[in-house]
């Protein structure tokens, strides 16, 4: 089945990127994209919108913060 792609026009500012990944994540994307029916570049919008959902403003997302296991204490005041 041919990937459905966007229709033209939808993006308002699409950039090629130019990275170098692992290949065996290019086929994670590659091969979730397949199943989904759409294309690589929809299933990545589509991940990282939805890993936006747990970042804070101007944070990080809670997995890739370096104090794994500690608990958050509240600020004093």
């Amino acid at each position: 089945m041919a990937a459905r792609r966007l229709p033209r026009g939808t993006r308002l500012n699409p950039v090629r990127l130019g990275w170098a990944i692992e290949e065996e994540r290019k086929e994670l994307i590659d091969n979730l994209a397949d199943r989904a029916g759409v294309s690589s570049a929809v299933i990545l919008e589509a991940i990282i919108d939805h890993v936006r959902k747990d970042i804070p403003d101007g944070g990080l997302p809670p997995w890739m913060l370096g104090n794994q296991g500690v608990l958050p204490l509240p600020q004093a005041s």
